[in-house]
């Protein structure tokens, strides 16, 4: 098959992209990240699905499942994780392979970094979601009481394993969740793949989406090259990587407080159509900006407006606790124009000022 290093090299690590490319897992996990065990961390909805072939082409390989959903990347899942491989007798000659969505990702990932001070981690997710955002970029880490993703590191993979056939067995709902992100990526940096994937919304959201493999590997892939040349440009979120915030500041905070029912897609879209129209009345955005962005939003399929019920002020109060606040400040990764962020004078991020949040929120 043709294999597509989606990452353009501009990764330490390879991206790779194509379609049955899960038959050649024990192949690609034993060239890139070797060991004398290796470590199956899915959950107990993708395990059966996908979990157990990948352990099935991994010699000797300890496979452990945890409940799906956002609710169990905990502090309590990782120490149970991290005491199951040392019940089993595993080494710093391990290898764990996360096997499934964003959850599974950053909760297999931040196991990998904290285990033995640090293994080795292949990423092989099973959602468009983790595929275009989770997987690559090293960011691992596990929820709290007080919001999501405050204890973590950075640990990137020894690889990211995309293999579009798996979306097959994707709940339509979570497909179209992953579409935020996709969205995400032509806004921050290129309006070209905006209007493209604008453009490829009907057949990517059409009741049988999942079998336009070829478009969606295309899309996978020009997501992950975005992603991947932010990254390299600044791999630990000094500067110009906080770009990839937009729409997770207000997002986090209404995934936070709709107790993880609505999908992390969900919740940035919304962050974004709200984002979007807070940097045009600041003027941020030239005008127009937030309308392209609610447009594309609402042809995809995916929410834009507060959910019903939930206070604005509560919003407001819930990004005080995410961990891109600075000096007791929340910033927020704004857009100038479909295709380009503000950069605030290198910082790539500002602060807005709260009645103006809480009108837009309103």
């Amino acid at each position: 098959m043709t294999r597509e290093d989606a990452a353009g090299g501009v990764l330490p690590y390879p991206v790779w992209v194509a379609p049955g490319l899960l038959a050649d897992i024990g192949a690609l996990v034993a060239r890139v990240a070797p060991a004398h065990r290796y470590v199956v961390i899915t959950d107990t909805a993708v395990g059966p699905l996908h979990g157990n072939a990948v352990a099935g082409m991994l010699p000797d390989a300890l496979r452990l499942d945890v409940p799906p959903g956002e609710s169990q990347k905990t502090r309590d899942s990782w120490a149970r994780l991290t005491d199951a491989m040392l019940s089993a007798g595993c080494g710093r000659d391990t290898t764990v392979v996360a096997v499934g969505g964003g959850v599974v990702g950053d909760l297999a990932g931040f196991v990998a970094a904290t285990f033995m001070r640090g293994v080795p981690v292949v990423q092989v997710p099973t959602t468009l979601l983790a595929m275009v955002d989770a997987s690559v970029g090293g960011k691992t880490a596990v929820d709290t009481p007080h919001g999501k993703n405050l204890v973590g590191a950075f640990h990137p993979p020894a690889a990211v394993v995309i293999d579009p056939l798996v979306l097959a067995t994707l709940p339509r709902r979570e497909l179209v969740a992953g579409l935020a992100e996709v969205v995400k990526h032509g806004v921050i940096a290129d309006a070209a793949y905006f209007d493209a994937v604008r453009a490829a919304l009907p057949l990517l959201t059409a009741p049988d989406g999942h079998n336009a493999t070829t478009l969606l590997a295309h899309v996978v892939a020009g997501s992950v090259a975005t992603k991947a040349a932010i990254v390299a440009a600044d791999e630990r979120e000094g500067g110009m990587r906080k770009i990839l915030n937009f729409g997770h500041t207000i997002g986090h905070a209404v995934e936070t407080l709709s107790g993880y029912s609505l999908l992390h897609g969900e919740c940035v879209a919304i962050g974004m159509a709200m984002e979007a129209e807070a940097a045009e009345r600041a003027g941020i955005a030239v005008a127009g900006t937030a309308d392209a962005i609610r447009a594309t939003l609402d042809a995809a399929g995916l929410p834009r407006r507060r959910p019903a019920g939930m206070a604005p002020d509560a919003i407001l109060e819930a990004t005080r606790g995410d961990k891109k606040a600075r000096a007791g400040r929340v910033e927020y990764a704004l857009p100038e124009r479909i295709g380009a962020m503000a950069s605030a004078g290198g910082r790539w991020s500002m602060p807005l000022d709260d009645a103006l949040l809480l009108e837009v929120l309103a």
